[in-house]
């Protein structure tokens, strides 16, 4: 591009509520971004998204390259996972994750060799003539997810365009205390961040693109305009005032458009899709280079470590190689937190891997951010309800979810707060607010899935009760159909036979006799039966009775719903067993008697 850039520096809007906590950026923003070594082991975690865990298309033992698909995306909400170095596929089993509550989840271990060899890359810097589906493929291909929040995957933005967007949004607030890897990577990337939102709004066939940054970022905002200027794209831009959470999505649309998302909706209805001034730089990269994303910048900060600062870390890498680097020194940590200390979450175990929403890492001792003091009763002060960015009632939302009243909190809109904590920041009986929201959310997702699970096995039992409803009527509607033609046959065969006999009567009256025969053979009384008919008989109903007892051992172990019906079985084949030994003796003693009969009558 070579036109001249159009930049403008557009009006301010406010929002309700929000705070000013102590921002302490400057312990970790005024150093450049520093690459962590390669470490030796990558742990990969193939849930680091929102949505389905990716599925793993290696085994263990496979060789891989730099940037090789390790696992794919699944469905419509995923992202694949990708060799941040070439080496060796050692393990793909459960390891501890960065979470706050510790658990394990499957990941792929990759064993670096040192050679950190790049595989075959496919590039498309004249991607303007390239199909905007095949463009958006590619950023699902290379596992682009947003790295500003909670990982959402960056394709699904573009392919989901219910109506029409107008503007691109770039996210530069970063309004989090503690974090600057924004603020860097604008220092330094500004050209990177600027083309990937070229292609952002090229894919979003966006007309406008617009800036949101904080006014505590100059040297950044310089940056942006002079990238701007260079690549002579038009831009208009926001600054803001230092307020958190200004850098939330939708806060931040309010500030640049004066426009408020609906309750329940989305920004793109109003036309907005907001991103991340780190997801367009990998936007960027993906497309232009076809590279995946295999790396991030991530603050690491706090008064426990010697060398705050951003680095560029390998996907996979453990915090704990990553803390080593900037100089950690845990005895005077009290926790390492990942995220802010708004946001963040308290480590359980640092010996889990970076992964692609880790923007910060915060260590700081016991003075710096001191423990939260055992929570008092709600005053009914009012200071959540005025810190509330989202105009929430925080403290009935806190009661409803202190009591498990899952209706009213709903009824508050429980779903539309962002978790900012700025309520609990300004509660002065430290009640854990965010806490309280967290669980209450999570009982209705449950709830929600359960009723969904319900539902759709109400829909199963109903179209089976259909399905058999419908053989039922087709099979009666068959036999009437076969009466129907049988009895028009036998008239019909009575208008022309005039009486007569015929081959197909014979053949009827033959069968019938053989039936007769048959059954009065089976019905002969036991007593006009041989001797070797009886024991035959005999030994059939005994060996009967003995499979009859091993499948009734086998079911009281194994089906104890099917012993009843067995043991009914079982008696009745034991009563067909005396009845033939009563008949062998009986045989037995009447030959004796005629014997007897035949030797008296002898002598």
């Amino acid at each position: 591009m070579t036109a001249q850039a159009v930049i403008v520096t557009d009006k301010v809007f406010s929002i309700r509520g929000g705070i000013h906590p102590d921002e302490c950026k400057t312990l970790s923003n005024t150093t450049p971004i520093t690459e962590v070594p390669l470490p030796s082991v990558l742990v990969l975690p193939l849930a680091m998204h929102l949505g389905s865990p990716a599925d793993p298309v290696v085994t263990v033992g496979s060789t891989v390259r730099k940037g090789d698909v390790l696992a794919t995306a699944v469905g419509g909400i995923s992202a694949a996972v990708h060799a941040p170095t070439s080496g060796r596929v050692c393990a793909i089993e459960d390891r501890v994750l960065a979470h706050e509550s510790g658990l394990s989840a499957p990941c792929i271990v990759l064993e670096a060799d040192g050679e950190d060899d790049w595989r075959e890359r496919h590039g498309l810097p004249n991607w303007r003539d390239v199909p905007v589906d095949e463009l958006i493929q590619r950023l699902r291909d290379c596992g682009v997810v947003g790295q500003g929040g909670a990982g959402f995957p960056t394709d699904v933005k573009y392919r989901n365009k219910h109506k029409p967007i107008t503007t691109l949004l770039i996210n530069a607030a970063e309004c989090e205390p503690y974090i600057t890897a924004d603020d860097r990577l604008m220092r330094e990337r500004a050209d990177e961040i600027l083309l990937g939102a070229d292609i952002a709004k090229h894919l979003l066939g966006a007309s406008t693109i617009r800036l949101g940054i904080e006014d505590n970022k100059p040297q950044a905002l310089i940056a942006l305009r002079e990238a701007a200027g260079r690549l002579g794209l038009d831009i208009r831009i926001s600054v803001v005032p230092t307020k958190y959470p200004s850098g939330g999505e939708r806060q931040l649309i309010q500030l640049v458009a004066g426009q408020e998302v609906p309750r329940g909706g989305l920004p793109s209805d109003l036309g907005y899709v907001c991103q991340n001034v780190g997801t367009l730089a990998s936007i960027y990269r993906a497309i232009v280079f076809d590279e995946p994303v295999i790396s991030r910048i991530t603050t690491v900060t706090g008064d426990a470590i010697d060398a705050p600062g951003n680095y560029e870390v390998r996907i996979g890498t453990p915090i704990e190689t990553v803390l080593n680097q900037a100089g950690v020194h845990l005895k005077k940590a009290d926790r390492v937190i990942m995220g802010g200390p708004m946001m963040g979450f308290a480590l359980p175990d640092i010996t889990a891997p970076l992964v692609k929403t880790t923007n910060c890492l915060l260590v700081p001792t016991r003075k710096e951010l001191p423990r939260p003091m055992p929570d008092n009763p709600c005053i009914r002060c009012g200071l959540c309800e005025q810190a509330c960015p989202v105009n929430l009632l925080p403290q009935q939302l806190f009661w409803a979810s202190k009591h498990r009243d899952l209706d009213a909190a709903e009824l508050h809109s429980i779903n539309d707060c962002i978790e900012c904590g700025a309520c609990a920041y300004v509660c002065p009986s430290r009640i854990p607010l965010v806490q309280y929201y967290r669980y209450a959310k999570g009982e209705l997702r449950n709830e929600k899935e359960e009723h969904i699970k319900a539902e759709r096995a109400r829909a199963r039992f109903e179209a089976r009760q259909a399905r058999l409803e419908k053989e039922r009527l087709e099979k009666e509607a068959r036999r009437k159909a076969r009466a129907k033609a049988a009895a028009e046959a036998r008239a019909a065969k009575a208008d022309t036979s005039d009486g007569q006999p015929d081959a197909q009567d014979d053949a009827i009256k033959a069968a019938m006799a053989r039936a007769n025969a048959k059954k009065a053979s089976v019905s002969q009384p036991a007593t006009e039966l041989s001797r070797e008919d009886l024991e035959k008989a005999l030994e059939l109903a005994a060996t009967k009775v003995k499979k009859a007892n091993e499948r009734l051992i086998v079911a009281e172990q194994e089906s104890p719903d099917m012993v009843p019906a067995l043991r009914k079985a079982l008696a009745k084949l034991e009563e067909k067993h005396r009845s033939a030994q009563a008949a062998l003796e009986s045989a037995a003693h009447g030959t004796s008697n005629t014997a007897e009969a035949k030797k008296e009558s002898d002598s």
